[in-house]
């Protein structure tokens, strides 16, 4: 059984790579027809949800989505359990995720993160704090919305850990809603935390046939008092999570 599911997993992760190379260098040949860096930024964007669709097939991912996607831009807030809540959100949505800097240096992964609107920042350096926060400021004044994960980092505790205000201030400097997202796997294997590196990690979630998911996307939230925001924001999210552990049990 072991071997078997090794061999599901290889074989997912070897298509996850020929589906995003095929994709990415039909995006790069496109982008030849075009001068202007947010035409190709935006049309990356497209790009890269058609790529997380395949994907999904590919992984055998089983969504059970909750609520309504958003229809209007803001700054959308997700707890953090995998590399893969990104792939599970932005899989309809068009937004420009926040990632750490790490995944920049990926193979193939990292090129076409920064080819499809992905803001990349060293959580521990302030320099790269102050300029990611500057480049969301750009990208909502713009209309277009942020995907910000503010605990920093994966976990398996029930709820939601502290959150980091930065993203929060800039909502209610701007007036933008923020929009609470809830992720969870029903197997807590999934949660990408410790030193744990993409491939194993990717090779022991993958090989299950089925990995299931989900979704809830909550209400807008507007204030203008940053404390109360992230407080409602955290309430939404952990409410959620605490529901999904409880029907998966």
């Amino acid at each position: 059984m072991k071997v078997l599911r090794t061999l599901l997993a290889i074989i997912r992760l070897l298509l996850f790579a020929f589906v995003t190379t095929i994709i990415y260098s039909l995006l790069l040949i496109t982008n030849l027809f075009y001068k202007n860096k947010d035409k190709k930024i935006e049309r990356g964007i497209i790009y890269r949800r058609q790529i997380i669709r395949i994907l999904h097939v590919i992984l055998g991912s089983k969504i059970y989505v909750y609520g309504k996607e958003p229809s209007s831009s803001g700054l959308i807030i997700s707890n953090h359990r995998s590399y893969f809540d990104p792939l599970i959100i932005l899989k309809n949505i068009l937004a420009y995720p926040i990632a750490k800097q790490e995944v920049e240096s990926w193979p193939l992964i990292g090129n076409v993160c920064k080819t499809t609107g992905v803001i990349f920042v060293k959580r521990e350096n302030k320099e790269s704090r102050t300029e990611t926060l500057n480049k969301i400021k750009t990208i909502l004044k713009n209309g277009f919305s942020i995907l910000n994960t503010p605990e920093g980092t994966t976990h398996i505790e029930p709820t939601t850990i502290k959150f980091k205000p930065g993203a929060f201030v800039l909502a209610t400097e701007l007036g933008v809603p923020v929009i609470p997202v809830a992720v969870d796997y029903k197997n807590l294997d999934d949660a990408w935390i410790g030193d744990d590196t993409f491939v194993p990690h990717f090779l022991r979630c993958f090989g299950k046939w089925r990995t299931e998911i989900k979704v809830s996307y909550l209400n807008p939230i507007y204030s203008d008092n940053v404390d109360e925001l992230i407080a409602l924001t955290k309430k939404e999210i952990d409410e959620e999570l605490i529901r999904f552990r409880k029907e998966w049990s």
